[in-house]
């Protein structure tokens, strides 16, 4: 399946199920294990379930392939591997904590905040 075909597909299928501030992030440039990254946001453990198993049941009916899913159990973070697209579902607190849209912008810009620094290396600010 052609990626913008595939891309299209996967945010018919969030928004059917009420996804909340998707956004698509083309990753081809930063590496080659897949073009494209949705994030979406569910608001509790249950939509987010319901919005992975929506991506993936309207993918195999489309003929495409689901490699792999996992975080269903909790539901706090979904992660959907279809191949050249990864789907990130996420509850809006895992979502702001993790940052992925940044990350895989390329425009993120080291932290000159000394304290910030600190607390991801678990140490104390002097």
């Amino acid at each position: 399946m052609d990626i913008n075909a595939l891309q299209a597909l996967v945010i018919d299928a969030l928004e059917d199920i009420k996804a909340k501030d998707i956004e698509v992030i083309d990753t081809s440039k930063f590496n080659a294990l897949f073009d494209r990254l949705v994030i979406a946001s569910g608001d509790s453990n249950r939509q987010t379930r319901a919005l992975a198993r929506n991506v993936q049941e309207k993918v195999r009916e489309a003929g495409g392939t689901v490699i792999s899913v996992e975080g269903e159990d909790t539901g706090e973070w979904v992660l959907v591997d279809l191949g050249d697209l990864v789907v990130h579902v996420m509850q809006p607190a895992v979502r702001a904590y993790y940052n992925l849209e940044e990350l895989w912008s390329g425009s993120a810009k080291p932290s000159t905040d000394k304290s910030a620094a600190a607390r991801a290396r678990g140490t104390a600010a002097r």
